[in-house]
């Protein structure tokens, strides 16, 4: 497919259409339909505080495990198949964790559902750079959108149908959404698996990076640039997520009602920003430019909750959610900084392991500051510190460089 022209958005390619799509909106159910019936669940299966601790450290955990072995298995088996694996996973893990009868069941249950969705955020980009090289900025905004859907929506419904058809039934409903999305990557594996075997294209691409394409990320510059940028954003995002309820009552006046309200807008603002910034990314000569005002949102708001921190919260909160803008960025960059998907699918995996990987320490991190110090100005001015360090990888993202560009002069 070439990159100069566009083709029609059908043209050939209405199943890989399809299973981007339908992946997307799975790669965040899990996340968001379990916390809203915890109570429920505890009727059932008993959950201290460190068990549900548990399973909220799982995501990040999960997303940056699949960092090291998605790429791996895509090497092996395809990219194709790895997202009917994915997709199958999540069908699996859904259902496991509907009808566990006890802690350590829900737990493998919610391995393989994670499991399956980190294998999804790291093998969707690639899928866009193979299937849609000449509409990278439209898919991948379409693909973020759902991905917002994806969180919002299981947590508008977990507790309803929880009340009025139990929990089990509230976590096993996305396995038949996650089923949807096991069709058209199985159709696609199937294709390229028939036509390999009867030679009818000899042209088919084969999903096989070099094994050393992997070490060698470890030494490219852009590959770096691009794991910052991304850890930028998941730091600060689940740093957030997790305690600005608890910042927002301690030291902006608002009572824990306004708090979950403010919460709830930083999530909201996401979603204009997965609407934008994919496409002006794919347009834009220096996209490093949208990786600054990332960073200058979360610094503004940083700055407005140390210095003023009851003069507007909910300015402060606007500015604290245009800061993940960042994540949709670096989506696209991990296609528009790579000549094939074979480098895309090394590069995704580097950068979200280097991204999910600190963010599973943020939270905890954030909580032992808060604690040791007995105020929020410590954790916040790291928080602060750490975005200001985003900002060597907006200028390195700036250039129009490759990570083939620095493979290729270590090899020379």
């Amino acid at each position: 497919m070439s990159e100069s022209r566009p083709l029609p958005l059908w043209a050939g390619r209405s199943l890989a259409l399809a299973g981007i799509l339908l992946i997307a909106l799975n790669l965040r159910t899990a996340v968001a339909a379990i916390s809203p019936i915890t109570g429920d669940i505890s009727v059932d299966i008993p959950l201290s505080s460190v068990a549900i601790g548990g399973l909220g450290a799982l995501p990040p955990i999960a997303f940056a495990l699949s960092g090291i072995f998605a790429p791996m298995v895509a090497r092996r088996l395809g990219l194709d198949a790895s997202l009917a694996l994915a997709s199958a996973a999540m069908v699996v893990g859904a259902l496991v964790r509907a009808f566990s009868p006890n802690y350590f069941v829900l737990l493998v249950g919610s391995i393989i559902v994670l499991g399956g969705m980190g294998f999804g955020n790291i093998l969707l980009p690639p899928a866009v750079k193979r299937y849609f090289p000449d509409r990278i900025g439209l898919i991948t905004t379409a693909y973020v959108t759902l991905l917002s859907i994806s969180t919002a929506v299981p947590s508008l419904l977990a507790a309803p149908v929880a009340d009025s058809a139990g929990w089990r039934v509230s976590l096993g409903m996305w396995s038949i959404l996650a089923l949807t999305a096991l069709y058209p990557w199985a159709a696609l594996w199937m294709r390229q698996r028939t036509a390999r075997t009867n030679a009818v294209d000899p042209a088919v691409e084969v999903d096989v990076p070099e094994p050393t394409l992997l070490r060698e990320l470890v030494r490219s510059r852009v590959a770096w640039a691009l794991a910052l940028a991304f850890a930028t954003s998941t730091i600060n995002a689940y740093a957030t997520f997790a305690w600005l309820p608890t910042i927002l009552v301690d030291i902006a006046g608002v009572d824990k009602i306004q708090a979950g309200n403010l919460l709830a807008v930083y999530a909201i603002v996401g979603l204009p920003t997965a609407l934008i910034v994919p496409v002006l990314a794919a347009r834009l000569k220096n996209v490093g430019v949208l990786i600054f005002v990332g960073i200058a949102c979360f610094i503004a708001a940083y700055l407005g909750f140390l210095f003023a921190p009851t003069f507007s919260p909910l300015l402060w909160v606007i500015l604290a959610g245009f800061g993940p803008m960042i994540f949709p960025v670096c989506l696209v960059l991990i296609n528009l900084r790579t000549r094939s998907h074979h480098t895309s699918i090394a590069l995704s995996g580097f950068a979200q392991t280097f991204g999910y990987g600190l963010a599973s320490f943020g939270p905890l991190i954030i909580g032992l500051l808060h604690t040791n110090t007995g105020g929020w100005t410590t954790p916040l001015t790291v928080l602060l510190v750490m975005s200001v360090l985003g900002i060597v990888g907006g200028v390195m993202l700036g250039r129009h460089r490759f990570v083939e560009d620095d493979i290729a002069e270590l090899r020379a």
